[in-house]
């Protein structure tokens, strides 16, 4: 697969198309799966992991939608481009920085991908824009479905699909969203929707999930244990759950619109005026700003940008991501100054398509 031909693109989760996705950037499912006659990974040497991982590389590249993915030798690739990877959400922190024979089949519009050698022997994925939960399962379902046709996995009757992790046993399910909640962080409010969902099972992560900080106001939701329930009901609870969020960010953003309307829209313009300007930005605050651009698109108060470019931006303006634009590998101060170039050159590209 040619990953600086990926450069170019931005996969179809971030188009901002899918329900609510004003504020929910995206849904994501994961299956956790183990094959049923070899021992887990962290217990695999070399020569298990190589046969592993061929197995599981013919068996999906034999799916029925196969012709639509390219599969990727992660062992092979240099740090810089397993940190790509990471960047677009197509494999786990874990998974780029582990050893032996291990990769990841990528579909062509990225919503879907399949690691194998990961913490599990294979992890399946599908990602979607706005709030898709039922859209994800339904199609991360029939892969799962076509590939235990094939292949038999760890399965215990009473305790369901069996995991490197105890709290992936059950349906080895793992439900996520990925909210964007600028108002609530603003007011101080996030902490008490924080302390609800962890009352209830639900983790709160970073942009890049466990073991990950938060970054310009974005959050993924996840449930937390999967045992003793069905993977329709964890779904279900999530779904249950998230618009009370939506709910809350929305009314907050209109409080603020009411209350604080002109500094709020100074706030917004600023954070645009830098992005466009600025000839140093660390990735830190230009997640930010980006935040803030993003709400004053959803709130009207920018009318010459639209929210998936600054989604793009979101991923496009991370380390990895920089240094394949530039081609070249960069010290912080040389990315800090190449990310205020791109955003300098991409916003006035982008407000000219609006224009």
């Amino acid at each position: 697969m040619d990953l600086d031909a990926l450069i170019q693109t931005s996969g179809s989760w971030l188009k901002g198309t899918g329900p609510d996705a004003d504020i929910v950037v995206s849904s994501r499912i994961r299956l956790a799966r183990n094959l049923a006659r070899f021992p887990f990974v962290s217990r695999a040497d070399d020569e298990l992991r190589s046969q592993i991982e061929s197995l599981l590389r013919q068996r999906v590249m034999e799916l029925p939608s196969a012709n639509r993915f390219q599969y990727v030798n992660v062992d092979q690739l240099e740090q810089l481009d397993r940190q790509f990877l990471v960047e677009r959400q197509l494999i786990s922190r874990e998974h780029a920085d582990s050893h032996g024979s291990r990769g990841v089949a990528i579909s062509d519009e990225e919503h879907v991908s399949l690691m194998t050698n990961e913490e599990d022997h294979l992890r399946i994925q599908v990602l979607q824009s706005g709030l898709s939960l039922e859209n994800c399962w339904e199609l991360i379902s029939r892969i799962d479905g076509q590939l235990e046709e094939e292949l038999t996995f760890c399965f215990d009757q009473r305790l369901g699909y069996l995991t490197a992790c105890p709290t992936n046993v059950g349906t080895g399910i793992r439900v996520s969203v990925m909210l964007h909640l600028p108002a609530l962080v603003l007011t101080k409010e996030v902490q008490k929707v924080f302390t609800a969902l962890q009352k209830i099972n639900l983790a709160v992560r970073g942009l890049y999930g466990e073991g990950s900080q938060a970054m310009g106001d974005f959050y993924q939701i996840s449930n937390q244990i999967t045992l003793g329930k069905s993977e329709q009901q964890i779904i279900d609870n999530l779904k249950d759950v998230v618009p009370n969020i939506i709910k809350y960010e929305r009314k907050v953003r209109d409080e603020l619109v009411h209350k604080r309307r002109h500094e709020l829209h100074d706030e917004i313009s600023r954070a645009y005026g830098i992005l466009q300007t600025a000839q140093t930005i660390s990735s830190e605050e230009t997640m930010q700003r980006l935040s803030s651009v993003r709400m004053g698109i959803n709130l009207e108060l920018i009318d010459d940008l639209g929210i998936p470019a600054v989604n793009e931006l979101l991923i496009h303006t991370q380390p990895a991501h920089l240094q394949k634009h530039c081609n070249s590998e960069l010290e912080v101060r040389e990315r800090n100054q190449a990310r205020a170039a791109f955003l300098r050159q991409r916003l006035a590209q982008r407000r000219g398509e609006n224009n």
